[in-house]
C-alpha cells in the first residue's frame, strides 16, 4: 500500500527550467507540474551567504505564480520596469559576478574589439516586450 503522506510531500515534478544569474544571486524559474497536472512557475532567488561556521549557506524565497495569474502579473511587472526605467532612463545589464575579484585576486583579462565581443546574453524580461 501506498503511503499517502510521504506522496504528498514529494515535490512538484520540474518540467522545464531556467537559472538566471545575477550578481551574487540565482533566481531559478521552474515550470512545475502539480498533482492535477496543471503547470504553474516557481521563481526561486537564492543568495549565498557565508554561515557562522565558514560554511557557506543558501538563503532561499519562493514565489508560485499559477497560469490564471500570468496576464495580470506580467502587465504588473511590465509597469513596474516601464516606471523604474522612465525615472532612470538607461539603465546599464550588471556586470558577471566572479568572486575571486571580491578577494583581491583578479585576472588579467585582454580587451576584445567590440567584433569579438560574445553576443550579449537575451535580458531576463525581454519576454515581456512587445
Amino acid at each position: 500500500m501506498e503511503n499517502r503522506r510521504f506522496d504528498e510531500r514529494r515535490e512538484p515534478e520540474i518540467v522545464y527550467s531556467r537559472s538566471v544569474k545575477a550578481g551574487k544571486r540565482i533566481y531559478y524559474l521552474d515550470v512545475r507540474k502539480a498533482r492535477n497536472e496543471d503547470l504553474y512557475l516557481c521563481i526561486t532567488e537564492s543568495k549565498k551567504r557565508q554561515g557562522e561556521d565558514e560554511f557557506p549557506q543558501f538563503e532561499k524565497h519562493k514565489l508560485f505564480l499559477y497560469k490564471e495569474d500570468f496576464a495580470h502579473f506580467t502587465e504588473g511587472l511590465q509597469d513596474v520596469i516601464g516606471y523604474v526605467q522612465q525615472q532612470l532612463g538607461t539603465i546599464e545589464e550588471r556586470q558577471e559576478w566572479h568572486p575571486e575579484e571580491e578577494n583581491g585576486e583578479v585576472e588579467e583579462q585582454s580587451e576584445a574589439t567590440p567584433a569579438e565581443e560574445p553576443e550579449k546574453k537575451k535580458s531576463l524580461f525581454g519576454f515581456l516586450k512587445k
